[in-house]
């Protein structure tokens, strides 16, 4: 059984990895050509909408953009959708590999609310399907003609679900998911709009017939959006490494905040990019942004003391670990080697949160975080870092026993 879980952690590294790699591909194509459409020369004589002249690689590129369509179907066209398609694909992946089939340990929070590993399973995919339809409906209504009023809308939708999912899911899980959120809207963006207009304006040409520039239109409005939403969605995913980001009552007003400094940075790149100037005051903007989120994780919220979260009911993914054997040599192992750095109240110098988030404190903290003991302390020596704790080969060995014995 024990192999199974190393297995399971190279799987979700693995997932983790293609996520990674196709995310860099679809960041790197979107932010390209919508630097590309802002950076065109547009006077010039000639059916095309643009020009633009780039060197790269030690050679020269000349790319045109028409802004409906050409007057024939190209031999050959490439086309951009799979890097969408494989990062959300991926994202999901990772969703269930950690956050699903670890729903006790990384998803549900009972002190907010009680739910079964299922009820939580529900609750996380249904609210990403229901992002898009509520998007969707706004971007299809009269507001489409109003893309200002429509992007205050969308991030009021943003803001309510940062907080609901802050009332629902562990801190870690809430920013994680805000960011699937956004990503599901993002993919669908492509799947739904984007490619199908796209495939609508290659079939008017194969026709012989004029395609309609209302298709280009709305394609680029949804572009846009994605545009301005990728650097947030960067951060949420990686919040889950940061507890200064989600290890805090105020983890949903920082996401937030996140948003208004992409809509900052990219203002930036994109004003520079179609050759209006550099507006230097969206860093000063993203700067106060930034110092007001650090601001939020330093303020320090703990409810009770270590006496009265003990007595909190274990759950039965915890209780099985607490009940097996060697887990009272495993519990003063960790509480003496790691306990001063994953605590509510650290006494390592120079450590103010818990890593990552992870509290080793009580025989519940140990119970639940079994897998990670296992992981980082038991199989590999990840934990203490620089062993600077001294763990002794023999003190692994006990906390490897401890975990297959449960299993």
């Amino acid at each position: 059984m024990y192999d199974f879980a190393i297995l399971w952690e190279w799987l979700s590294f693995g997932i983790r990895w293609l996520h990674v790699i196709t995310a860099m591909a679809w960041i790197g194509s979107s932010f390209y050509f919508i630097a590309l459409d802002l950076g065109l020369n547009r006077n010039i004589d000639g059916p095309a909408d643009g020009e633009e002249w780039q060197v790269h690689g030690g050679g020269f590129y000349h790319v045109q953009k028409y802004l409906v369509a050409p007057a024939a179907m190209p031999e050959h066209l490439t086309w951009f959708k799979w890097e969408s398609y494989t990062t959300w694909l991926s994202g999901v992946a990772l969703l269930m590999v950690m956050y699903w089939a670890g729903s006790e340990l990384y998803l549900i929070d009972p002190a907010k609310m009680d739910l079964s590993p299922m009820q939580a399973i529900v609750l996380s995919g249904g609210s990403l399907a229901i992002g898009w339809v509520v998007y969707d409906y706004l971007c299809k209504s009269k507001l489409g003609e109003r893309p200002t009023v429509l992007m205050v809308l969308l991030f009021l939708v943003l803001v309510i679900m940062s907080w609901g999912y802050d009332q629902v899911f562990t801190g870690r899980a809430a920013l994680l998911h805000l960011g699937a959120f956004t990503a599901t809207i993002m993919t669908a963006n492509v799947a739904m709009v984007i490619m199908p207009n796209q495939r609508i304006v290659v079939a008017d040409l194969k026709a012989g017939r004029l395609p309609d520039p209302k298709y280009g239109k709305i394609a680029k409005l949804r572009s846009t959006h994605n545009n301005y939403l990728t650097l947030p969605v960067i951060f949420l995913m990686l919040s889950n490494h940061y507890p200064l980001a989600f290890g805090t009552p105020y983890a949903w007003i920082i996401a937030c905040l996140v948003f208004l400094m992409g809509v900052s940075i990219r203002h930036y790149f994109n004003s520079m990019h179609s050759r209006n100037g550099k507006p230097n005051w969206t860093w000063g903007i993203t700067l106060i942004l930034f110092v007001l989120i650090a601001w939020l994780s330093s303020i320090r919220h703990f409810d009770g003391d270590i006496e009265a979260v003990k007595i909190i009911p274990l759950t039965s993914y915890e209780e099985r670990f607490a009940q097996a054997d060697g887990f009272e040599n495993a519990h003063e192992i960790v509480q003496g080697r790691c306990g001063m750095c994953h605590a509510r109240e650290p006494v390592w110098d120079g450590i103010r949160w818990a890593p990552k988030g992870v509290l080793l404190e009580t025989r519940a903290d140990i119970a639940k975080n079994a897998h990670l003991i296992y992981l980082q302390a038991g199989i590999s020596h990840a934990m203490p870092p620089g062993n600077i704790t001294n763990i002794s080969q023999k003190d692994r060995a006990i906390l490897v026993n401890w975990y297959r014995s449960a299993n």
